[in-house]
């Protein structure tokens, strides 16, 4: 009697691991597409910005970034900046739009939403047409990315402007020779011959040129 009792205890205690094992192993079978899946399933309609936050977002308001960022009076810098700030914000703006009606299609066909529509294209536009004219620019500045000046009498090659500024540029606009673009600023920086003080003064970058 006292065997049988001492067997039934195995088997269900056995039984428990058995069933602890096969639990544990299920969690850890999960791939991480299955994963991925149940955190997209667990996102909820209300992350999506609703019709009366995206009827407040608008990319009309960037005429006066856009004019600093084509002053030409104003340091290579300053206006690389710009142009980094601007076209990050558009970029963000247009994701929003897109991000919302994908998750939520009914964005685009309900009461009001042509106004929202209208919107997202604009900032689809402004985008693609500020990218155009800031990677212009960046080019230019990689083409030429340093000047000589007369320094104590002598010509010394300096940086026309702030290299991890061109670099940035080129970070955010990622293009497909974006690598052969880094190591060009990477061997400009090589041919500087001003003193650390003299680059150090120079970093800030030069007016554009009319």
């Amino acid at each position: 009697m006292f065997e049988v009792r001492m067997l039934r205890r195995l088997s269900a205690s056995t039984a428990a691991a058995f069933l602890l094992l096969s639990a544990s192993g299920c969690v850890k079978e999960i791939s991480s597409d299955e994963r991925l899946d149940r955190e997209t399933q667990n996102l909820a309609v209300k992350d999506v910005p609703g019709v009366s936050e995206l009827q407040k977002l608008t990319c009309d308001d960037t005429t006066d970034a856009l004019g600093k960022a084509r002053n030409v009076n104003r340091e290579e810098t300053e206006r690389l900046v710009d142009y980094i700030e601007l076209y990050s914000s558009l970029r963000k703006r247009t994701s929003t739009f897109e991000d919302a009606m994908n998750r939520n299609p009914d964005l685009s066909y309900r009461e009001g939403s042509q106004q929202i529509v209208n919107a997202k294209d604009n900032c689809v536009q402004q985008t693609a047409d500020v990218r155009v004219e800031f990677e212009t620019y960046m080019r230019e500045l990689v083409e030429v990315p340093t000047v000589q000046e007369i320094k104590g009498g002598n010509t010394v090659t300096i940086a026309r402007l702030d290299f991890n500024t061109l670099r940035q540029a080129i970070e955010t606009l990622e293009p497909d020779d974006k690598d052969a673009l880094l190591n060009r600023v990477a061997n400009a920086e090589k041919k500087i011959s001003a003193t650390p003080a003299e680059e150090a003064g120079s970093t800030g970058g030069r007016k554009g040129r009319k």
